[in-house]
């Protein structure tokens, strides 16, 4: 079994992880980080302490109705996503440890459009200039 590295938990919930191929498991949110416990195979977790979590990026839907999913940006290992039950109490409970300036939300579909086009045209600018 894997050794927690959290000393009390504030929150043990449902979830899944998309790191590769989607996994169910548990999450749970304590003092010294996050984590994530696979339902299949004990050998599969996750462990973020607090220290390592640069950003917390949000993919919100409907104003805030609805979150699908959300990731912890670490400073060195790139970006863990996960979905929960209850997203917002997930959150609510990761602001206890983040500040609440490094919880952001992530751009909506039609940004990523925007700037893909917007790129697009300013290279084909700079190949000319050349």
């Amino acid at each position: 079994m894997v050794q927690s590295i959290n000393t009390k938990s504030d929150l043990v919930i449902d979830g899944t992880s998309h790191v590769g191929m989607s996994e169910y498991g548990k999450i749970m949110v304590g003092d010294k980080g996050f984590e994530f416990y696979s339902d299949r195979d004990t050998k599969n977790y996750i462990q973020i302490p607090w220290k390592e979590v640069d950003k917390v990026v949000v993919s919100i839907i409907f104003k805030g109705k609805w979150i699908p999913r959300y990731a912890l940006k670490t400073k060195k290992n790139g970006m863990y996503a996960f979905s929960s039950k209850d997203p917002k109490k997930v959150l609510r409970t990761i602001r206890k440890y983040i500040d609440p300036k490094d919880i952001v939300q992530s751009l909506s579909f039609n940004d990523v459009v925007k700037r893909g086009v917007k790129n697009l045209f300013t290279r084909k600018k700079k190949n000319k200039k050349k």
